[in-house]
């Protein structure tokens, strides 16, 4: 009886540090929050598979997000790989399709990434956000509080060596910044967290407003490429 005892308070433990406690969440005054939500159990090492995030995610009802989403996005590729992209929220084809980054900005980041010499199958692409804004709204700070538990989960089942922010929103989450903070003020140099290595640099959807610009991010993708070690291409990204 003591070990289930312990066991349940594990466990209980385990989920308020991933944003949740497994009862039903009252609703706070001016919050258009749902009554309840729920995690799926993880293993006996107590701690979420990729696969149980996933699931998690589709099954989320930790904010207003989940009464107007079609699909969560909960991200996708390589549970190896060095190196994650993290985006900010997803739009209307996400939000359709269930993947993150496929509309025009996601094929600009897909040819980002055919330009590194990689393949969208050898990184994970990942949002803050997993549900759709919106129409395409700024995420929320209760939001971001919600859903970013379980972005960090799934930094910790990777481990990357390089994590690359996309835009303002993913990189003052991970940095733990102010939103106020502005992308060329932190562009093109390497931030730490939690052993990764944080390159920020302009989103996708940035670049398709401001062309001029995909210089500097293709600047800041060779510094990665250096980093990890990886031959740096003599073209850049278009």
């Amino acid at each position: 009886m003591k070990a289930h005892i312990e066991s349940l308070v594990e466990y209980m433990q385990y989920l308020k540090e991933l944003g949740c406690d497994g009862f039903p969440v009252q609703s706070r005054p001016g919050q258009d929050r749902p009554a309840a939500f729920s995690v799926p159990v993880p293993g006996d090492d107590q701690k979420l598979s990729m696969e149980n995030i996933r699931l998690a995610v589709e099954e989320c009802r930790k904010c207003r997000l989940a009464g107007t989403r079609t699909h969560a996005v909960p991200g996708e590729g390589n549970e190896k790989t060095d190196i994650m992209f993290i985006g900010e929220a997803p739009g209307y084809d996400e939000d359709q399709q269930g993947r993150p980054f496929v509309g025009r900005a996601g094929r600009l980041l897909t040819d980002i990434i055919t330009a590194m010499g990689m393949t969208r199958e050898e990184v994970f692409i990942a949002n803050v956000i997993k549900c759709r804004p919106p129409d395409n709204r700024e995420p929320m700070g209760d939001e971001i509080e919600a859903c970013s538990p379980y972005l960090f989960r799934q930094i910790e089942i990777i481990q990357p060596k390089i994590i690359v922010t996309l835009g303002r929103y993913s990189t003052t989450t991970i940095l733990g910044l102010s939103q106020q903070t502005r992308m060329s003020d932190l562009r093109g140099r390497f931030f730490s967290f939690k052993g990764a290595k944080v390159m920020p640099t302009y989103h996708p959807a940035y670049l398709l407003r401001n062309e001029k610009d995909k210089k500097l991010v293709w600047s800041d993708m060779k510094l990665v490429l250096q980093e990890l070690g990886r031959p740096v291409p003599a073209a850049k990204s278009r």
